[in-house]
């Protein structure tokens, strides 16, 4: 059912995950085993924009793979040319988002992904965020930039179904262009005295309830579903964008390419962002906070279509509060560890 979402052919293949972290650490060991396999590369790195999910970083140190950072362009996309002349010999993975979380844009995969042809290595690109969203917009009409595995040289892309898909908590995809990349994502062994052990992902033992509840809710939502929720949500993110853009002591960081969100201050010495997160917090919205530069990230759902005036009445006023200064904000964690 994903497949459909992602461009996959007969030949693709994929297996379910626990999350977008999961799914990115499975594409990283996935891309290490392979040119291990198949060159006996010892040293892989991977090349990947700044704006890149961490969870990649988290994938490096897990499995022994160096990160190679390349900063972004003016417009927060990955630029191609940098990325491109750091990869080398040891590179065997390349990486690009659509849309990247921070600020909402979605990168250049076509060129992403030639580099991965030039190089015979493997691209992943992290739809989590927009594998449902970009496809539903296509079927609306809005103009996407290529981004699945329609794509010449992706070889796996990732999407949650807890995000967009609207599913409860624990269900991501992670689909190959082929059986063959997908085979070097499990692990299988029968080194020890119970016999032979596989597993397809990090976890051995995993619910099969998010799965189920997954299978139910997108057969319940159906295209008609989906399309009614993604139209709701781009109009609720065109809504904010044009929100923000009219408030004098805001800026967006981006023109949001799917319904993903970020905006910070207009001048930073005059207001602090995170103050305004405080005082919308007192309010009962919760934005997610940023940096660097300081931002307030927004990712609009469905539910939002008809709450957006009401959010930009409370925003105005949290603005205000926080430019007299009767309140201070900080930065926050975007994690699980205290």
């Amino acid at each position: 059912m994903a497949g459909v979402w992602l461009g996959a052919t007969p030949q693709s293949a994929g297996f379910m995950t626990s999350g977008g972290t999961e799914s990115i650490l499975m594409a990283v060991k996935a891309a290490r085993d392979r040119l291990l396999t198949e060159r006996q590369i010892q040293q892989p790195n991977m090349v990947l924009p700044t704006s890149a999910h961490a969870a990649f970083a988290k994938a490096g140190a897990y499995f022994g793979v160096e990160l190679r950072r390349v900063a972004v362009r003016p417009d927060w996309r990955a630029d191609v040319d940098a990325m491109r002349e750091v990869t080398d010999k040891n590179t065997v993975l390349i990486v690009g988002s659509a849309p990247q979380y921070p600020q909402g844009v979605v990168d250049d995969i076509t060129g992403i992904a030639k580099i991965a042809i030039d190089h015979d290595i493997n691209c992943h690109v992290d739809a989590c965020m927009g594998g449902v969203t970009l496809a539903y917009l296509a079927r609306l009409g809005e103009k996407i930039a290529p981004w699945n595995l329609q794509v010449p040289g992706v070889s796996s892309i990732s999407v949650d179904l807890h995000k967009f898909g609207y599913t409860s908590k624990g269900a991501s995809v992670i689909m190959y262009a082929s059986k063959h990349l997908r085979s070097f994502q499990g692990f299988v062994t029968d080194d020890w005295l119970g016999g032979v052990y596989g597993s397809s992902g990090m976890l051995g033992t995993k619910s099969g309830g998010s799965m189920a509840s997954a299978w139910a809710v997108m057969h319940f939502l159906g295209d008609d579903g989906y399309l009614r929720l993604t139209r709701q949500a781009r109009e609720a993110t065109l809504q904010l964008a044009t929100n923000i853009r009219n408030t004098p002591e805001l800026v967006l960081r981006a023109e949001p390419d799917s319904t993903l969100l970020c905006f910070g201050a207009k001048e930073r010495a005059a207001l602090n962002v995170f103050s305004v997160a405080d005082e919308l917090s007192k309010r009962g919205w919760y934005v997610d906070r940023q940096t660097p530069p300081d931002s307030l990230h927004c990712t609009v759902n469905a539910i939002h279509h008809d709450k957006i005036d009401l959010f930009t009445r409370d925003l105005h006023e949290c603005v205000s509060i926080a430019i007299t200064g009767q309140s201070s904000g900080s930065v926050g964690t975007y994690g699980t560890v205290e």
